[in-house]
């Protein structure tokens, strides 16, 4: 059996799991926001909850984003349905959202489409030949402390009220989209007062960092997949390329499975709450290489693809 065959049993839909990481989320979501709210002087509730919401904020994200391969619900019309009524919660529009992750799938790993990619990344050789101003902007766009935190408030508080791709893909959508999430806020407003907005954005630029720094180690780490066509692979850059971060059972579930990245760019049509039994039953000759929490802080320091050794690495000194 190879190992497409093997994850294609993987690859069956089920409305009551699905249904219950929804609706379930949803729930620890609001739940947790109105907690962090209403005892939000004292910090030995207000900070497990606000926490507890940021980590459901982004499972709502990847909740989501497995509707935009239809992949949680068992038909395309209630994925679509979901994914859209999830948008306002996560600031991604839908429509818009889910044609770019489709094209990040299709040139995965491949240098000469690197704009597909969430995260940039120059090669050594594009490195040496930058001009001074190029360089220092890069180097400043990849310090984790400029990428993950600006990063975060950037990308979903800023650059996801107008995608890239939304003239193409869907203004209107784009447009009601943001119209919610004023509505939204505005209710949240109206209901608690200045403090539960701030608490609320608070807790939600949090969920936004640790988005980032999953979307980071993806496809960023030391021996990742990039390749020019003719010789890009499509199943290594899918595999290779892709990260399993191993982090333990309750963090994949507290992010809904996102850190088994590999297997999902493999089969891009298995559930979430599937992918952490198919990769973990791995036959021996599929196994895969998973990442440590030391190693995952480590791949922060990598910043170029070398193209002759086939490897992500530090600045030049």
């Amino acid at each position: 059996m190879d190992l497409r065959t093997y994850t294609r049993e993987y690859t069956k839909k089920d409305n009551r799991l699905a249904a219950l990481s929804y609706f379930g989320t949803f729930a620890v979501y609001f739940l947790s926001l109105y907690l962090a709210i209403a005892y939000v002087e004292r910090w030995y509730i207000l900070i497990p909850a606000g926490v507890i919401f940021a980590f459901a904020a982004v499972r709502l994200y990847v909740l989501q984003h497995d509707t935009g391969h239809h992949s949680l619900f068992e038909t395309r019309r209630q994925n679509e349905i979901a994914g859209h009524v999830l948008s306002p919660f996560t600031f991604a529009p839908f429509e818009v959202m889910k044609q770019n992750h489709n094209l990040h799938h299709a040139n995965i790993g491949n240098l000469e489409h690197r704009e597909t990619g969430e995260i940039h990344t120059m090669t050594l050789r594009e490195w040496k030949e930058a001009g001074f101003w190029e360089r220092l902007t890069y180097r400043l766009y990849r310090n984790p402390l400029v990428l993950v935190p600006v990063g975060s408030a950037f990308t979903y508080f800023i650059r996801y009220r107008w995608p890239k791709n939304t003239t193409k893909f869907g203004i209107l959508g784009v447009l009601l989209h943001n119209m919610v999430i004023i509505a939204l806020i505005s209710l949240l407003y109206y209901v608690a007062g200045p403090t539960g907005l701030w608490v609320w954005l608070a807790f939600s630029f949090l969920g936004g960092m640790i988005g980032v720094f999953l979307v980071y180690l993806q496809h960023n780490f030391e021996d990742t997949y990039w390749d020019r066509r003719p010789d890009l692979n499509p199943q290594e850059a899918a595999l290779q390329g892709s990260s399993c971060l191993d982090f333990g059972w309750f963090f994949d579930f507290a992010v809904a499975n996102i850190t088994l990245h590999d297997i999902h760019h493999f089969n891009a049509r298995i559930p979430s709450y599937r992918l952490r039994k198919c990769h973990y039953n791995l036959p021996p000759e599929f196994a895969l290489r998973r990442i440590s929490f030391d190693e995952a802080l480590r791949a922060l320091s990598l910043k170029l693809w070398d193209e002759e050794q086939k490897r992500l690495v530090p600045f030049p000194a």
